[in-house]
């Protein structure tokens, strides 16, 4: 679970518009699609006025009649070339009343990306992780492999690295990063030290690293951040809002990161630890991340009402924490912004509905 830190470097943070051929759908078109064009054109095609959709290849150059949103490779016969140039106020998209107009840039992306066979790709969330990414060429900026991606993706910016920070600007970086907190002037000392031992710079670096990450420190910020995922609290979250005492599941994601338990155990102990063989008290403690929604124990409650929260609840928490996806909208209607329509969204909550529990929890 632990996270890979490589040094600290100054790179200003530039766009620069892509050169031809270097249009990236997820990068470069994706956005401008979903920000300003899937309310009405996208994946919610029954809550929708127009039959022309955006989500997908098929449906971009589909033949409306006559003509075509997308006519790969032909600008001037894509009908979306027009709509998003002329001066017409009544066929302009986005609508000038919808107040999301495109930028000149935006434009002039959208235009270059139909020239260039208008390619969709999947959100990378969606694709499977390959076994091996090849490692970018380097030049002697780059110290280690994950250098190797910034410095390419800062050579097709047309950006140069900023000069490397003093080794006591990157302590107090990588101390704030990995623990919350500064490193002591005893910290600091003790570098200094080391960076003059016979082991060398590159030793010293990684032995600060070590050190941070063996931390209870460590653990407890990396906590906060997860507590937060999880929703947790230590109170019922509606009116009355009592007491709840989970600190001890708190107490568990703390030993979790101090003993660098895997990422694959870490989801499947807290998502169904209490259905694996034998399960241990720290599986079944793990499983209260299913639980730290809000809950009910006002009388007057509906309770299957509540027990249908409860359910929603843990959907929705699982979509944010482990799919990187909002769920919340298909809830009623085909997702606008993802592919997941309402059935899905049903067949998916089914997996969080599977226990006999009360939608009131009453003393």
């Amino acid at each position: 679970m632990r996270l890979l830190f490589p040094a600290v470097l100054a790179i200003p943070l530039l766009s620069a518009a892509p050169a031809a051929g270097e249009i990236d759908f997820n990068r470069d078109i994706r956005p401008i699609l979903s920000d300003r064009c899937f309310k009405c054109h996208g994946p919610d095609a029954k809550n929708q006025k127009s039959d022309f959709r955006l989500d997908s290849f098929e449906n971009a150059t589909m033949d409306l009649g006559g003509y075509a949103g997308v006519v790969p490779g032909n600008l001037e016969d894509s009908e979306l070339h027009y709509v998003i140039r002329t001066d017409d106020a009544d066929e302009r998209m986005p609508p000038p009343k919808s107040k999301m107009s495109l930028t000149e840039q935006e434009k002039d992306l959208l235009d270059q990306w139909i020239k260039e066979g208008a390619p969709y790709d999947d959100h990378w969330s969606f694709k499977p992780v390959p076994d091996a990414i090849p490692v970018p060429a380097t030049t002697a900026w780059a110290r280690n492999p994950l250098d190797a991606f910034i410095e390419e993706g800062a050579r097709k910016a047309g950006l140069q690295p900023g000069p490397e920070a003093t080794p006591e600007k990157w302590l107090r970086r990588v101390t704030f990063d990995l623990t919350g907190l500064p490193p002591t002037l005893k910290e600091l000392d003790s570098f200094a030290v080391a960076l003059r031992s016979p082991e060398g710079e590159e030793r010293a670096y990684q032995q600060v690293v070590d050190r941070l990450l063996a931390t209870d420190a460590y653990a407890e910020r990396m906590t906060s951040e997860w507590l937060d995922v999880a929703r947790y609290s230590d109170s019922y979250g509606y009116q009355v809002d009592r007491d709840r005492f989970v600190w001890p599941y708190r107490d568990w994601v703390i030993r979790a990161f101090r003993e660098n338990l895997p990422y694959d155990q870490f989801i499947t102990w807290q998502l169904a630890g209490d259905l694996l063989p034998n399960p241990t008290r720290d599986q079944l403690l793990a499983t209260t991340f299913n639980r730290l929604h809000p809950q009910k124990v006002e009388g007057g409650s509906v309770p299957e009402e509540f027990r249908i929260e409860y359910v929603s609840d843990r959907l929705h928490t699982f979509g944010t924490a482990f799919l990187g996806l909002t769920l919340e909208c298909c809830r009623c209607h085909d997702h606008k912004y993802d592919p997941v329509t309402t059935k899905e969204y049903y067949q998916l909550s089914s997996y969080f509905a599977n226990i006999d529990e009360a939608g009131l929890y009453s003393y």
